[in-house]
């Protein structure tokens, strides 16, 4: 068995997580097009009758502006440390750029290990003109292996990280795709479905916490709590007489049955918890 443990680095919507999932082969890390979905490191773990890799799927490595975003970047920094390789992802349709170099300088540069760049969103550009694309990351210093990824498949990549892990024991168990406790996982959903039906700012803002779980054998009752930082966009939120929140629940509800094979309850609430993303200690009560 090839085994080992593969970090995705990149700065803010490249398409890590979703690319996390598909390597995975089932939805692992959560999904929008806001910056900064990701907020910790999440492991998803493929396993065949060859190997099993472990993805680390990270935060968007950025230039901090809050102490939120200082943790995280220091999410990104831990996750890469004692790796068997690094997947660096840059996002051919946006083009590759500064923020890319600063990642690799900051993780790659200086890693031992295999090191791959994932150019992802190709069938995104026009004309579909590769060349100039891999080209520009090839610019961002070395690589092991540079491998387009398109919205289709990520055979090419997943062979390529394969190839280059070493043989070994399991590191999880056969049937185990991700370590995430069931806790996170279910908090998680609500965001994401909070994140792609809000706007402007409230999605930086948004934070789950679960405050009770109770599961017997006809329902699972989950009670959560919607955090954001001020009282409109508390409202925005909750929406015209509970549109929104109403909206967010059904959406994440079906989820939820999906992921823990039961009818669910799900009792959501609004609150205000100021400028939390710069509060310390609200930041260490939240878990970052």
């Amino acid at each position: 068995m090839r085994v080992g443990v593969v970090a995705v680095v990149g700065r803010p919507n490249t398409g890590k997580s979703t690319l996390v999932n598909k390597l995975v082969g089932e939805k692992v890390a959560i999904v929008s097009d806001k910056p900064q979905t990701t907020r910790r490191g999440v492991r998803g773990v493929l396993t065949t009758t060859e190997h099993q890799v472990v993805f680390t799927d990270t935060p968007g490595f950025h230039k901090p502006r809050t102490p939120l975003g200082h943790r995280l970047n220091e999410t990104v920094a831990a996750a890469v440390e004692g790796v068997d390789a690094i997947v660096q992802v840059v996002d051919a349709s946006a083009g590759v750029g500064r923020g890319d170099a600063f990642v690799h300088d900051r993780h790659l540069s200086a890693f031992r290990g295999q090191t791959i760049c994932a150019v992802n969103k190709i069938d995104l550009v026009k004309h579909h003109d590769v060349v100039p694309h891999l080209a520009a990351a090839q610019e961002l210093g070395e690589f092991d292996e540079i491998v387009p990824v398109s919205g289709l498949g990520v055979g090419e990549l997943l062979d390529a990280i394969v190839a280059g892990l070493p043989e070994g024991p399991l590191l999880f168990p056969r049937d185990e795709v991700t370590d995430q406790p069931v806790e996170q996982r279910i908090a998680e959903i609500v965001r994401e479905k909070a994140l792609q039906l809000t706007r402007e700012e409230v999605p930086h803002s948004i934070e789950v916490q679960l405050e009770e779980i109770e599961r017997d054998e006809d329902l699972v009752r989950i009670e959560a709590v919607l955090l954001v930082e001020r009282e409109s966009q508390k409202g925005i939120v909750i929406g015209k007489g509970g549109s929104m929140l109403k909206t967010i629940g059904t959406r994440a509800r079906r989820e939820l049955e999906a992921l823990l094979a039961q009818k669910v309850y799900l009792g959501l609430h609004v609150k205000v918890l100021r400028e939390w993303q710069r509060d310390p200690s609200a930041l260490n009560r939240l878990g970052f």
